[in-house]
């Protein structure tokens, strides 16, 4: 069984929904997911161990907001250099947070990606529910 760690910073709560949705995907697949909030991680060694990630934050005036800034600075010097991964976010008027964080892991960190970041405006309308489970069973499909 693999283990798949999802980091995300929040304003309002919505994208720790998002997080526990994939976590629900990757528990389907059967696969162990380790849910923790950005300030949870203090140095690179509390990202060690895990098989695959998925690093979120939602979008606020146009940037990520700061503990998921300040997570990947971290996350640069944990060797996640092939690991799979995915990122995700919520968002009300546009998604760049996700988009960047995807570019960082991919890029800089150089891991292994899914099709493409996850961004949804909530995980309770709009097929959320779906997509963010789906997200976290792509991330388990790369293991």
């Amino acid at each position: 069984m693999a283990k798949v760690l999802i980091v995300y910073a929040t304003r309002a709560e919505e994208t720790t929904g998002i997080a526990n949705l994939i976590a629900e995907g990757i528990r389907i697949s059967g696969h162990e997911a380790i849910v923790k909030k950005a300030t949870e991680i203090k140095n690179e060694e509390d990202l060690k161990g895990y098989d695959g990630y998925a690093f979120g934050s939602p979008t606020y005036h146009g940037e990520m907001i700061q503990g998921m800034k300040q997570l990947l600075f971290i996350a640069e010097r944990a060797g996640l250099n092939d690991k799979p991964g995915g990122a995700f976010g919520a968002y009300g008027w546009s998604g760049e947070a996700a988009e960047r964080i995807f570019e960082t892991m991919q890029h800089i960190y150089g891991m292994k990606m899914v099709s493409g970041p996850l961004m949804l405006k909530t995980s309770r309308i709009e097929g959320g529910l779906k997509a963010a489970q789906g997200y976290g069973k792509e991330i388990v499909a790369l293991l």
